[in-house]
């Protein structure tokens, strides 16, 4: 007799990671998703090749929150260390209750290599409230794909914008 323990999907970790220049295909992807899902793909224009440029100028780029920042949210069976000085990445273990089915997992495979998957992004910037007299981030951009809905991975992503 078969439990319901082995119809569980695997342990999986949520990773949240600074975004860089080998992200681009997946913002790209994931905007354009954005827009489809907005109804707006009459405004998008951007391309991969207009993204690298404004997110990841190659002189001299800002240390991240201090400019556009963009945050990428991965599942991952087996998370491995984000060797990045400037933002220590996140690591949350999810139990994602349910099988997911994703059709595009492989387009969205991790730009580091390894079994992760690219689900989101959070895209900020700083800004400034004159009425508060307090510096802040505002959140441009917030996505999480289809299948990956509904699992609390959107409220992860402004958690670590917070």
């Amino acid at each position: 007799m078969e439990t319901s323990e082995q119809h569980r999907p695997p342990a999986m970790s949520a990773i949240i990671r600074l975004a860089d220049k080998r992200d681009v295909p997946h913002i790209h992807r994931l905007i354009h998703q954005m827009a489809v899902f907005e109804r707006l793909t009459h405004l998008f224009s951007a391309t991969e090749s207009s993204l690298a440029a404004t997110l990841f100028p190659s002189s001299s780029p800002p240390p991240p929150f201090r400019s556009f920042t963009v945050l990428i949210l991965e599942l991952s069976p087996s998370p491995s260390p984000d060797l990045n000085p400037s933002f220590s990445p996140i690591v949350r273990e999810v139990d994602l209750k349910s099988p997911i089915s994703d059709p595009d997992a492989e387009a969205f495979a991790s730009a580091g290599g390894g079994d992760g998957v690219v689900v989101g992004f959070v895209l900020c910037f700083p800004n400034y409230s004159s009425f508060l007299a307090k510096p802040g981030l505002y959140i441009e951009d917030i996505f999480v794909r289809e299948p990956y809905r509904r699992r609390g991975l959107g409220r992860m992503l402004l958690s670590a914008v917070a």
